[in-house]
């Protein structure tokens, strides 16, 4: 029983993450929602997310410890349980433990703007 809660918070901390990338999209720059796919690409790649998730489109990225992020911008929930929009992405991005305590998504250390542009990434993977 343990061990399927802990699956369904990871689980869930792997879709939040999902919600956003492909880099065929255009792009912005600064802290808005939109973000800037190009830079988030290069983000993801630095810190390290390809470690624990598949990732379209960003090299190495052959996790399978989270769920693969191939059409995140296209889900519903971000972590089972927030609409997925950019906020709730940012945020998701931002402190994963505040959104689901215990879940397995690590501190990603991503600031605001940072976490606007992953998540421009995240958004256009359909």
């Amino acid at each position: 029983m343990r061990s399927l809660k802990r699956f369904g918070a990871i689980a869930g901390a792997c879709l939040l993450i999902l919600a956003g990338c492909n880099g065929a999209e255009e792009t912005s720059t600064g802290s808005d929602p939109q973000g800037d796919m190009a830079r988030g690409a290069e983000l993801i790649a630095a810190k390290g997310c390809g470690t624990c998730h598949e990732i379209p489109g960003i090299d190495g990225a052959t996790g399978r410890v989270g769920p693969p992020l191939d059409h995140v911008g296209e889900r519903m929930f971000i972590a089972g349980m927030l609409d997925n929009t950019p906020e709730n992405m940012r945020t998701w991005l931002m402190d994963p433990q505040a959104v689901v305590p215990g879940n397995a998504m690590p501190d990603t250390g991503l600031d605001q703007e940072e976490a606007d542009q992953v998540a421009a990434y995240l958004r256009s993977l359909r």
